[in-house]
C-alpha cells in the first residue's frame, strides 16, 4: 500500500490543471454557410462557403500539430514563404447579364495566382514548384504552368488580406482555360475540409448533382488577417468556396419549384460538430411576400438584411445550431413553392432527354408593330456516338426549323364563308373573328456544325489490319494445307532409247 500512494499522487498531478491533462483553448475555428439565390433568369445558385481560421503565424513558428486547418496547405505556406494564394476550377461561365453578379467570379478552366513573401530569392523557381505540388494535391493540370503562360500584373490583382507591401515582383498569375474540371478535383477539395463530406452542408457536395448544372466553380483562397481590431497579431484563413447554378426546369421537371432535395438529392441532418457557425441564407430580396404566390417552408426564425454588391438583399436564415431548425425526424428540407403559377404560365418548355426526346419550347406572345422580337437559346456542343454520325458529318446536323403561329390584323373586314361553297385555298382555317386572320410560318432550318473524329484514322487501320491478315494469314494457310507429291519420270521415248543404245555399246547397264 505504501507503494501504490507515490504513483496515485504523480497521476493527480498530471491531471491537474497545469499538468500534461491541462487543455489550451482552441486556436482554430470553423465557420460554414451556405446561400441560395434565385436568379432572374429562373435558375438557382448554390454558395458555399468553409472558412478555416488558425490564429499562427505559421513561418515563425514551428507547427507540428494541425487540428482543422490542411495540414498540406499549412505547410506549403512555410516551405514557400507564400503571403496570399488563390486557386479556382471553374467549368462553364457566368453569365453576368441573366443571373446577375457573382459573390467571386471566376475564368473558365484553371486560375492560379500567388503572393510571396518579399524574403523569396528565386521567385520563378518557386513558383514553378508551387504549381507542381498544387497539381499533385487537387489532381489539376497546373503543372503545365510555366513562362510561357505566366504573367505579372501590376494593376490588377492586389492583395486580398493582409499585406505591407505591394511589390509586383512577386506576383505571378496564369490561367489555363482548357482545364476540364471533374469529380478528381472535387474529392481533394472535399478532404480539406474539417468535417469532409460526412456531416454538415458538406454532406450536400455530391458530385452527381454538382456537376449536371449549368455552372460549376470551386475554389480556395490562403491570406493572412488581423487576430483583433488592433491587428496586433495576425491569423492564416482559408476559405474554400463552391458556386453552382441548377436549371430549375430540368431539375424541377418544368417548375420553378425547388428544394435542397431537389437539386442536392440529399437534406440536411446536423451541423459539422467541429463549426462553431453553421448557417443557411436563402435570398427572398425578390419577392414579394404580400401577394402570397410563394411559399418559403419551413418558415425562417430571423433574417437579415444588408447592402450586398451594391443592392439591399433580404436573407431567411436558417441555423443549424439551433435545434428548433432542425425538427425531430432530424432533416431539414428547404423548399419554395409557388402557390399559384407565376406570370409566365403562356410559357412551355419541355427539357430533353438524351437520345429519348428533344427540346420543346413555347411561348405566347404579343408582339406591339414594327418591331423586333429575337429569342435566343444557349447550346453546347459535344461529341456523339460512332454510329450516330451521318455518312457526310463534316456537312453539319440540321436542327428542326421553329413555328410561329399568328393572328395578323386584317386590313379589310372578313365575312363568314360557306366552306362547301368558296375556294378549296379560303377555308383551309377557320376564321372566328372578322378582324383577323391566321398565319403559320416556318423559319429555315439551322444548319449546326458539331465537332466530328478523324474518320480516316479508323479506315486506315482497318485498311492495314486487312492486309496483315490477309498476308499472314494467307501464307500460313496455304503452308499447311498445300500436299507435296514426287513425279517419277516417264519410260519410253526416243532420246532415252538412243542413250540405253549407245550405253550397250560400252558395256554400260541401260538407264
Amino acid at each position: 500500500m505504501a507503494a501504490a500512494q507515490p504513483l496515485a499522487l504523480v497521476v493527480l498531478l498530471l491531471l491537474w490543471p497545469g499538468g500534461w491533462g491541462h487543455s489550451e483553448a482552441p486556436r482554430d475555428s470553423l465557420r460554414e454557410e451556405l446561400v441560395i439565390t434565385p436568379l432572374p433568369s429562373g435558375d438557382v445558385a448554390a454558395t458555399f462557403q468553409f472558412r478555416t481560421r488558425w490564429d499562427s503565424q505559421l513561418q515563425r513558428e514551428e507547427v507540428s500539430h494541425y487540428r482543422l486547418f490542411p495540414k498540406a496547405l499549412g505547410q506549403l505556406i512555410s516551405k514557400y514563404s507564400l503571403r496570399e494564394l488563390h486557386l479556382s476550377l471553374t467549368q462553364g461561365f457566368w453569365r453576368t447579364r441573366y443571373w446577375g453578379p457573382p459573390f467571386l467570379q471566376a475564368p473558365s478552366g484553371a486560375e492560379l495566382w500567388v503572393w510571396f513573401q518579399d524574403t523569396v530569392a528565386d521567385v520563378d523557381k518557386s513558383w514553378k514548384d508551387l504549381s507542381n505540388v498544387l497539381s499533385g494535391i487537387f489532381c489539376a493540370s497546373l503543372n503545365f504552368i510555366d513562362s510561357t503562360n505566366t504573367v505579372m500584373p501590376t494593376a490588377s490583382f492586389k492583395p486580398l488580406g493582409l499585406a505591407n507591401g505591394t511589390d509586383h515582383y512577386f506576383l505571378r498569375y496564369a490561367v489555363l482555360p482548357r482545364e476540364v474540371v471533374c469529380t478528381e478535383n472535387l474529392t481533394p477539395w472535399k478532404k480539406l475540409l474539417p468535417c469532409s463530406s460526412k456531416a454538415g452542408l458538406s454532406m450536400l457536395l455530391k458530385a452527381e448533382r454538382l456537376f449536371h448544372t449549368s455552372y460549376h466553380s470551386q475554389a480556395v483562397h490562403i491570406r493572412p488577417v488581423c487576430r483583433n481590431a488592433r491587428c496586433t497579431s495576425i491569423s492564416w484563413e482559408l476559405r474554400q468556396t463552391l458556386s453552382v447554378v441548377f436549371d430549375a426546369f430540368v431539375t424541377g421537371q418544368g417548375k420553378k419549384d425547388w428544394s435542397l432535395f431537389r437539386m442536392f438529392s440529399r437534406t440536411l441532418t446536423e451541423p459539422c460538430p467541429l463549426a462553431s457557425e453553421s448557417r443557411v441564407y436563402v435570398d427572398i430580396t425578390s419577392y414579394n411576400q404580400d401577394n402570397e404566390t410563394l411559399e418559403v417552408s419551413p418558415t425562417p426564425l430571423t433574417t437579415y438584411q444588408d447592402v450586398i454588391l451594391g443592392t439591399q438583399k433580404t436573407y431567411a436564415v436558417y441555423d443549424l445550431l439551433d435545434k428548433a431548425v432542425i425538427n425531430s425526424s432530424r432533416n431539414l428540407n428547404l423548399q419554395f413553392k409557388w402557390k399559384r403559377p407565376p406570370d409566365n404560365g403562356y410559357i412551355h418548355y419541355q427539357p430533353a432527354q438524351d437520345r429519348l426526346q428533344p427540346h420543346l419550347l413555347e411561348m405566347l406572345i404579343q408582339l406591339p408593330p414594327n418591331s423586333v422580337t429575337k429569342v435566343s437559346i444557349q447550346f453546347e456542343r459535344a461529341l456523339l456516338k460512332w454510329t450516330e454520325y451521318t455518312p457526310d458529318p463534316n456537312h453539319g446536323f440540321y436542327v428542326s426549323p421553329s413555328v410561329i403561329s399568328a393572328l395578323v390584323p386584317s386590313l379589310v373586314a372578313a365575312k363568314a364563308v360557306d366552306w362547301e361553297e368558296s375556294p378549296l385555298f379560303n377555308s383551309l382555317f377557320p376564321v372566328s373573328d372578322s378582324s383577323s386572320y391566321f398565319v403559320r410560318l416556318y423559319t429555315e432550318p439551322l444548319l449546326v456544325s458539331l465537332p466530328t473524329p478523324d474518320f480516316s484514322m479508323p479506315y486506315n487501320v482497318i485498311c492495314l489490319t486487312c492486309t496483315v491478315v490477309a498476308v499472314c494469314y494467307g501464307s500460313f494457310y496455304n503452308l499447311l494445307t498445300r500436299t507435296f507429291h514426287i513425279e517419277e519420270p516417264k519410260k519410253g521415248g526416243l532420246a532415252r532409247r538412243l542413250a540405253n543404245l549407245l550405253r550397250r555399246v560400252r558395256g554400260v547397264p541401260p538407264l
